[in-house]
């Protein structure tokens, strides 16, 4: 099975005719079966504002979520206690249980910094991770290429994720010798493969200047990427039962035509989308 989704659900107009207005979660699971949403990331939500998310779409639908950022230890000058990394585990699992009881919980997307190095105290804090979050679904999204050195040095990374049964997100984006990290085909859980596209907007990326937020995922993939693309999404999924594709090349509303491509492009067709939706086909 190969689900498409984007980040977010709102700044999508190519879902909507066009339209240029906020997208609502009803119109989007009308057209494709999977969401990534971010919010977690900059504060744990309530456990009622899951259940809303998760009662607003139909049975099939999935979300990924983005671990909070104290989960993926984002502030390095003020990193809190393992009593209080602890805690913020403890809250998120508790926010999430309506989607993971309701069956909606894809996994959980650990993005971690670009300074989340490959050192013995990281490497122990995969470990943690997997204990602290027990059964439930992870993945993990590096932004160091620390992790990438050597293909030897690859190998026993990836192998080292599938020990702790964690999902290594295939990316790509720019990246160099000092930041990203290079695409890298990879299945680490049989249940689950994900692959992440940020565009390969090289300047706009590597340049953090004050409009970096708004230009790092400016860029529109071409046919002859994405046709690519959808020949690598057909071998991961050679390995893995499912595997979701996510856009996030959004700064300039590029990942939903995108997206809407790619699925012409592999020829699929999704059963689990909103009803009330199903006209727009």
């Amino acid at each position: 099975m190969i689900t498409i989704g984007l980040t977010t659900w709102k700044e999508h107009p190519a879902l909507i005719g066009g339209e240029e207005r906020p997208v609502t979660l009803t119109e989007y699971a009308g057209r494709l079966p999977v969401v990534e949403l971010d919010t977690p990331f900059y504060g744990i939500p309530r456990q009622s504002t899951v259940a809303n998310w998760q009662a607003a779409v139909p049975d099939g639908f999935q979300y990924i979520l983005k671990a909070n950022q104290v989960m993926t230890r984002h502030d390095r000058q003020h990193p809190l206690e393992e009593a209080g990394i602890t805690a913020a585990f403890d809250q998120f699992i508790m926010a999430i249980q309506p989607m993971v009881t309701a069956g909606k919980l894809m996994t959980v997307l650990f993005q971690f910094p670009p300074f989340f190095n490959r050192t013995t105290a990281n490497i122990q804090y995969l470990r943690d991770v997997r204990l602290k979050m027990g059964k439930l679904p992870v993945a993990v999204e590096f932004r160091s290429p620390s992790w990438f050195e050597t293909p030897g040095m690859t190998a026993d990374v990836m192998a080292y994720l599938q020990s702790l049964k964690l999902t290594n997100v295939t990316t790509d984006e720019p990246h160099n010798l000092n930041d990203g990290i290079p695409l890298v085909e990879t299945v680490t859980t049989p249940e689950l493969a994900v692959v992440r596209l940020h565009g390969r907007n090289a300047q706009g990326w590597f340049n953090q200047g004050t409009d970096w937020r708004k230009t790092r995922t400016l860029y529109r993939y071409s046919e002859a990427e994405l046709q690519d693309i959808a020949a690598l999404v057909k071998r991961v999924a050679q390995h893995a039962q499912q595997v979701c594709v996510i856009f996030n090349n959004n700064s300039a509303k590029d990942a939903a035509p995108n997206a809407l491509r790619l699925q012409k492009i592999l020829g699929l067709h999704w059963q689990n989308l909103a009803p009330q939706q199903l006209d727009l086909f």
